[in-house]
């Protein structure tokens, strides 16, 4: 997908500042953060939006999750933080390359939706 940003970081051709790489997953900092600890966790491979998965992503989107839980807690997010995968127009996803969102830090993070 060479349109892809996420698509163009994952090979390399946009810059980013990568907090982990593997063969499957690449996780990076937020270029507009809103918490103090915001980052994205992306499979390599391109997934357009969590719409899309199906039974062949249950191994990358594994891998995916376990990155993020991971690196949240290396990152000072012990007690907590928050996991957000928007998907498709309604859910106002910006950029159609799955991603997932983790934010966190050390004060208690504003309500998501307001009811």
């Amino acid at each position: 997908m060479s349109d892809c940003i996420f698509c163009r970081i994952a090979a390399g051709e946009i810059p980013a500042k990568k907090l982990y790489e593997d063969e499957h997953v690449l996780a990076f900092h937020d270029i507009n953060p809103v918490a103090p600890v915001h980052f994205l966790v992306i499979p390599k491979l391109h997934v357009p939006s969590m719409a899309e998965l199906g039974p062949e992503h249950v191994e990358v989107m594994g891998r995916v999750m376990t990155t993020a839980a991971r690196l949240a807690r290396e990152n000072g997010c012990g007690e907590g933080y928050r996991t957000i995968i928007n998907t498709g127009r309604v859910g106002r996803q910006e950029v159609y390359h799955l991603h997932v969102h983790i934010l966190g830090g050390p004060e208690v993070l504003p309500a998501m939706l307001k009811r």
